[in-house]
């Protein structure tokens, strides 16, 4: 939770607090869950509660971004969901005062509470909220002020901060797709991970009708299950968003295929939880053998850096 990080589209973790609660199928094997239930079992006095939602502000890690003198793509509380239910309003306020005061970086979202998001970062309340946050680290706590944030007209959205949603299939993607779509922000994008079917993303990727608003997707993420119970993610599936990336010009990152690879001979056929076989045979393997490629080619695409004054 701290610089240094294996996922592939960040340089860094920060974590103000950690735990969630499972929302639809995409969390049902959550990483984080396993990551931080080991901590606990392993008696580090940060984790007492197992996965329930707990602020580390006291640890100081509410502060780490201030910290770091090199700029880095930091991913936001890649143990928690910074919009659950549990998570209060002023603490919210006070993670985007402190993303606000360290322009140096650029601070990457997700999030599958699309509706507190959209309802949060709307509101004129909660902007005035984190004003008053940036002004009490400058004049209380001696946070060096940004410069860029005496622009009253263009600070918010912050201009280095990019929101987006976890979308793990169709159903999902046109329930989340379009709050995210209606949420101020810098830089909006997906990540598809677990992919556990096809996505068509079109409507999405192309900006509408300038009557209607222009607003689309900046960035896709793709990525396959790993870990204990994995499902496996079909090549198909992430080659049919690459295609629809390519067509409209949205950058695309695909992170990884996960733990299964096509094996027209092999015997094992993966099944979901609803009972129903997966199209084709898979195999399962190690992380690594599977990789990061599609049909040879590795996607690193990525959104266009924000230029922020310091």
């Amino acid at each position: 939770m701290a610089d240094g990080t294996h996922i592939e589209w960040s340089d860094a973790t920060w974590n103000p607090l950690v735990g969630c609660t499972k929302v639809s199928a995409g969390c049902d094997n959550c990483y984080a869950e396993g990551v931080v239930n080991r901590w606990h079992a392993a008696g580090k006095p940060s984790f007492p509660n197992r996965f329930d939602v707990v602020s580390l502000r006291r640890n100081g890690l509410l502060y780490l971004p201030l910290r770091w003198t090199r700029p880095r793509k930091v991913f936001v509380n890649s143990l928690a969901d910074l919009f659950h239910a549990d998570v209060p309003d002023d603490f919210i306020a006070r993670v985007f005062a402190i993303m606000a005061l360290s322009p140096l970086h650029t601070f990457q979202l997700l999030t599958k509470r699309h509706a507190r998001m959209r309802a949060l970062l709307s509101d004129d309340g909660f902007r005035s909220e984190v004003a008053h946050e940036i002004n009490g680290l400058v004049v209380t706590d001696g946070v060096p002020d940004a410069a860029y944030l005496h622009d009253v007209d263009d600070w918010w959205p912050l201009p280095h901060v990019w929101l987006g949603v976890s979308v793990e299939d169709q159903h999902w993607a046109h329930i989340r797709i379009p709050a995210l779509l209606d949420t101020p922000a810098a830089v909006r994008w997906i990540s598809a991970e677990p992919l556990l079917g096809p996505l068509h993303l079109r409507p999405y990727l192309r900006p509408r009708p300038w009557y209607l608003d222009a607003t689309r997707l900046d960035w896709v993420v793709t990525g396959g299950e790993s870990g204990p119970g994995a499902r496996p993610m079909h090549r198909a599936w992430a080659r049919l968003i690459a295609d629809q990336c390519a067509r409209t010009g949205v950058p695309f990152l695909h992170k990884q295929n996960g733990v299964y690879v096509p094996d027209p001979d092999g015997t094992h056929v993966p099944v979901d939880s609803a009972g129903r076989e997966w199209p084709g045979r898979m195999r399962r393997v190690p992380k690594q053998t599977a990789g990061r490629e599609l049909d040879g080619r590795t996607y690193d695409g990525f959104p266009r850096m924000p230029v922020v004054a310091r």
